[in-house]
Parts: C-alpha cells; structure tokens; sequence
C-alpha cells in the first residue's frame, strides 16, 4: 500500500498487521484504536497538510501534549513527505523562536493554551499555517483530519530523504537539529524489533513522552512494525504502570522510571507477566539493575543511543545483561573507541571517545555544515563526544561526556569511577562528580550528593571512604550535599546547571 515511500512501507507491514488489530488502547479513557483507524486517521492528516500547501521537505513543528493525534500527524509527515520536528512542551517562547527561525516551518502545531504567544513568533518565522492540538484530542488539528476523507496516496520518499529533525538539548551553546532520513529511522527500528524479539503478541506500555526518539521512533515505530500493541499513557504515574502490568507484556523507560516503580507496593506480582524491561536516555546505576532483579525476577535491558544515531548498542536479549555496561553494538552499528586528539582507534579496554558508524546515524545538522564536519568523518563515523571503552567481553561501557572529563593537576579523572565509589557508600541515594575551576590544580573534583531519606553525611563520611578505593588526585575536594539532582525530561542529569551554580567555589578572594 505504501510501497513508494520508504518509512511508511516499514511502519505498515501487511504480513505483520491486520486493520481490525488493535494498536492502542488510551490508558486514561479506555479508548482503543484499530490498526485500520489509526492510518486511516493519518492519511486524513496528510491530505490536510497537502491542503494546507505544507510540500514534501517541509517542516512540520509539533509543541503539544501527548496526544494520540500527535503520533497520526508524525505518520502523516510520512506519507506527504514532510518533516516532522517535534519540540518539548516545556520550551519557553523565547526558545521556540530560535527553533521556529532555524528550521523555518510551513505548519505549526501548538496547545490552544499556547496559541496566543506563539501565533506571532510564528507568523515572523514564515510559518503558514497553525493548528492546535489539546490533551483531550480537541482542537483545530484534529477537526483539519475529520474533515478530509481517507486514502491518501503516499509521496515518494526514498531512503535518503529526510523523515525527522530532532534538536538536541543545547546544554553548551545553540541546539544544533539533526537530521534524520527514512533509512535511518527505519533500519535502526527493525533491528530492534527482531533483537528485541518483539511479536504481534507484545502489548508496550507506553509511559515516554514523544518529543524524543526514545518515545517516538524507538517505542512508536518498534510497536508499528511489530504488529503489536501499547498502552499509551500520557505521562508518567507509577502506581497506574503497575495497575497495567499484567495485562502488558514489555516497558520502555528511562532510570527513574524504575526508581520510582521499585518504591511502588505490588511491583513483584504484577511484573510476573512481563517480558522485557528497556532503559535508556540516562545511565542505570548498577544498584538499580541488581534491586530490579531482586524484586521482579527480571534483569533490566539497558542500551545505548543519542538523537544523532537512534540506538548503536544494546544489552542482549537472550545472554547475560551486565549491570554498569549498555551492551554490545547492534547489528549493523560499527562502534570503536578513539582518541581525542589524534582519531587513532585505541586497544580494547582502554578509555577514549566512542565513534559510530551504520545506516541509525544521522545524515548531518540543519544549517550547519561546519559543525556537521566536525563530527562526522568522511568515513561515515559520528564522533559522539561521549567517553567509555570495551570491555573484555565486547560490551561497551560508558565512563561520561567528553566535555565532562575533568583534568585535575594534569591528571585525567573520569566522573563515573567517583560517583559509582560515592553511591556505593551507606546513606547516599546517587551523586554527580563535577570540575569546578580551581587556582592550583586547574579543575578539582567536586561531588553533589544527595543522601537517602533521613540520612545525614558530612564531607569526611563521603571522601575518607573513597580513599581507601580511589587514587588522592581523584577524590572529592568540596563535597555539595543537595535534595535532588536537576535533571531534563528524559533523566539526564545536567551537569552544566551543577557546574554554573558553583563555578565560584574555588575563586580566590
């Protein structure tokens, strides 16, 4: 049916999907929506953007909740050949004008409650239509789709044509969009399904947001190409993900998810059902992994990926999953570790920067081809400034971001090796390590950590045992003790907020 299009022809495999089969059952009204429904509804928004003169390679941008019209208007940018550029909901309107200016798009979708602030950033951006799309489905995007009638014939779009723009989170200067083809999106997704060994048979429960590649192009697409099912949550609430477990067979989630879900009573029975747990976007502590397993019975699947290159490495599904690694590289996905400063591939074992290259990596930034040739090879490999190795057995492992390297006294320390010793210890929840700026020694470590309920520590409680674990020129000089760590939305901890809030520590007076 779809044949002409690349993408779409994976997302709708007739050997796997039959229209009568149910594709998603809305967790908070109990609506489900057929197979046949739900690409019926996308064509329908196709014919609207083509009606709305939206081209093939024009932007689409996506500001609102988590809808279910949202994922039919990302298949319809399929179909008619536009780009689909789905933006946080918790971006301000100063920072969505510099998205509107840079990706300059032809529609725009917003939340009615936006649409007075936004209507005249887009109108200075070029944008020639706006829609609105609210958490009840409601809204002018919805009645553009009602209006147009069903089977609309896909554009042709081929593998090397763009299918997405997803922004990166821009912790360290402007956000830079990646561009991503329908190659990329769709070779990455049917590796998983088969490594993952999704079937027809599986029900996901769907708890990510869809403004990040995680939710939308690894969950959504995964789901599509399968033949499967999901539960589709629009935000997430522990207690009701257990409530759904036993009718679901698989979760994807970020660290925090299952932080959250360990504290949550019934966990072990309802788990009994499932049959994989996927975390990504954020390390998983070791703690996690091995608490995960002692209550559910299941070991957590952790992987590896990033908006330029969807997903490079993933723990196995049948062999063991090791805690502190993200696994192997996926089929397909060529991983080596190089040095900074010289490109040289280094021995297997050794620290340095992970590189990838395969048919998941993006095809370069909007706009900016100086930083795309900056981290993009001529040989096909994406430098993606995070720091790990490979182990003796072949996984990978992931020691923190380049740009968090911290050199104290002329000495390398990697963040990972002091925080993994620092959340070992009794009383501390988790810690983040950090280089704050120092008049001796250059950069000196710092810990934030944040302890458990009712624990109280002191410095000496927290650097005295990492001593005994840790070489000197490693350990803590200042140690911040803090409620929390600010992370984004999909977990990550920001180091940069950490380090902007105590770059003075060590200034001389």
């Amino acid at each position: 049916m779809y044949r002409d299009n690349y993408l779409a022809n994976a997302l709708r495999q007739p050997d796997s999907t039959r229209d009568d089969s149910i594709f998603l059952r809305h967790q908070e009204s109990g609506a489900t929506l057929s197979y046949g429904s739900f690409f019926s509804n996308s064509e329908r928004l196709a014919a609207a953007l083509l009606r709305a003169g939206v081209r093939p390679g024009d932007r689409v941008a996506v500001q609102a909740p988590k809808t279910v019209a949202m994922l039919e208007l990302y298949v319809a940018c399929v179909l008619s050949g536009a780009v689909f550029l789905p933006l946080n909901p918790a971006y301000t309107d100063s920072e969505i004008a510099y998205f509107l200016s840079d990706a300059t798009p032809a529609a725009m979708v917003c939340d009615p409650a936006r649409l007075s602030g936004l209507s005249k950033l887009a109108k200075e951006s070029g944008v020639r239509q706006i829609w609105t799309l609210a958490a009840d489905e409601s809204g002018t995007l919805t009645l553009a789709r009602d209006a147009e009638k069903p089977g609309f014939s896909p554009v042709a779009r081929g593998p090397d044509d763009l299918a997405a723009i997803l922004y990166t989170s821009g912790t360290t200067g402007r956000s830079k969009g990646a561009m991503l083809t329908h190659r990329a999106l769709a070779s990455n997704s049917q590796v998983l399904k088969d490594y993952w060994q999704f079937t027809r048979k599986d029900v996901l429960i769907h708890a990510l947001p869809i403004f990040h590649t995680h939710g939308l192009f690894v969950a959504t697409n995964i789901t599509l190409m399968a033949g499967a099912s999901m539960i589709f949550m629009p935000r997430f609430v522990a207690e009701e993900i257990v409530a759904e477990m036993p009718r679901a067979t698989a979760l994807m989630g970020v660290p925090t998810f299952y932080t959250r879900l360990l504290d949550t009573p019934g966990l072990d029975g309802a788990a009994r059902n499932m049959r994989l747990f996927v975390s990504g976007s954020a390390p998983l502590l070791a703690e996690t992994h091995e608490n995960w397993r002692a209550a559910t019975g299941h070991a957590i699947l952790e992987r590896y990926g990033m908006t330029e290159t969807n997903m490079n490495t993933s723990n196995p599904y049948d062999g063991a999953r090791r805690a502190g690694t993200v696994g192997l590289p996926l089929p397909g996905v060529d991983l080596r570790v190089c040095d900074a400063d010289s490109g040289e591939e280094l021995a297997q074992g050794e620290i340095g920067v992970i590189e990838v290259r395969g048919p998941n990596v993006f095809s370069g930034y909007w706009r900016m081809p100086e930083k795309t040739a900056e981290e993009l090879r001529p040989n096909g490999y994406f430098i993606t400034g995070d720091l790990g190795l490979i182990d003796d057995l072949g996984y990978v492992q992931i020691v923190g971001r380049a740009k968090d390297l911290i050199i104290s006294g002329g000495f390398n320390v990697y963040p990972k090796e002091v925080e993994e010793v620092i959340d070992a210890l009794p009383g501390v929840l988790e810690s983040a390590v950090i280089g704050i700026a120092h008049p001796e020694y250059g950069e000196a470590v710092v810990a934030v950590v944040v302890a458990l309920p009712g624990n109280s520590l002191s410095f000496e409680e927290i650097v005295e045992p990492c001593g005994q674990k840790l070489a000197r020129f490693k350990l803590p000089k200042h140690v911040e003790f803090a409620s929390e760590l600010p992370r984004n939305t999909m977990g990550k901890v920001q180091k940069n907020e950490l380090r902007n809030k105590l770059s003075g520590l060590f200034a001389r007076n």
